[in-house]
């Protein structure tokens, strides 16, 4: 769209095609201001170099690009994190899976994030809780600058590894272990729509039923955890009951899944079984 030189700010927070919270970020984006300063500076007009960066980002998100990738951030868990076309954007849905996880976590306890991505979850625990050893895994090595990059402006202590599911911590034991691992199945039409459709496919879909990452997760995870720790994963909005068989399969218990706040459960988990008897 065409935005000129000129309109002051006042006019474009209420006259930008945009809703009222869209408008504000990108303009304080565009800008270099914060909200504050969108309202003391409501009668400046902007500059020619100004309107075109704003018209430009307002472009990108008019054609559906995701707030998050065009001003290169997101808050998750009351902190900052930069987010790139490498990594999904943190949902405030994942915040359950942080708030369980602190629960469960004993004092100096070890913590595995499974395909940590932006390092949300990883670096969420380890701020909250720096007595604690943090491991997070992801496969793609992007992926793991980004979560490196967050855990570095955040003061956390996360130690992160390149790595498919437990390849990279064999012989490794944690006290609790948690992951956000890709579960929409291939072929889901939410994959078309919304942001859904700039973010990597790799981190959405297992490219299977949907249920293949967890499969692998609940296999693997007891030989990770001692009997008794838990294992802690998110799903789709539909998968609760499927990924409670799973882990009552491999004989997991307290098995049980958690409500977001929109009342959706959004978590599943169980405590690790003991180590089964050889044939």
């Amino acid at each position: 769209m065409e935005i000129l030189a000129g309109a002051t700010i006042g006019a474009l927070q209420a006259g930008l095609p945009l809703g009222p919270l869209e408008n504000r970020i990108l303009l304080c984006h565009a800008l270099g201001l914060t909200r504050v300063g969108l309202i003391t500076q409501s009668g400046r007009a902007l500059t020619e170099a100004e309107a075109a960066t704003l018209a430009q980002l307002v472009e990108r998100r008019w054609n559906g690009e995701p707030i998050a990738y065009i001003v290169g951030k997101r808050e998750f868990f009351g902190l900052d994190f930069r987010v790139t076309g490498a990594v999904l954007i943190p949902r405030p849905d994942t915040e359950l899976l942080v708030e369980l996880a602190l629960e469960r976590l004993p004092a100096k306890g070890r913590v595995l994030d499974m395909g940590t991505g932006s390092g949300a979850i990883a670096v969420a625990i380890a701020h909250t809780r720096p007595d604690a050893a943090v491991t997070a895994l992801d496969v793609s090595p992007e992926a793991l600058d980004v979560a490196r990059s967050n855990a570095i402006a955040n003061g956390a202590a996360v130690r992160f590894l390149e790595s498919d599911w437990f390849g990279a911590i064999e012989g490794e034991q944690f006290d609790l272990i948690v992951s956000n691992p890709p579960y929409i199945a291939a072929g889901d039409e939410h994959l078309a729509q919304g942001d859904l459709r700039f973010e990597p496919s790799g981190a959405l879909t297992d490219h299977a039923d949907g249920l293949s990452a967890l499969r692998a997760i609940v296999l693997g995870a007891p030989a990770h955890l001692a009997p008794g720790n838990w294992l802690l994963m998110e799903h789709g909005y539909d998968q609760a009951a499927q990924v409670r068989a799973l882990l009552d399969a491999r004989g997991y218990l307290e098995v049980q899944s958690w409500r977001d706040l929109a009342g959706i459960e959004r978590v599943t988990g169980g405590r690790a079984p003991q180590a089964r008897s050889p044939a």
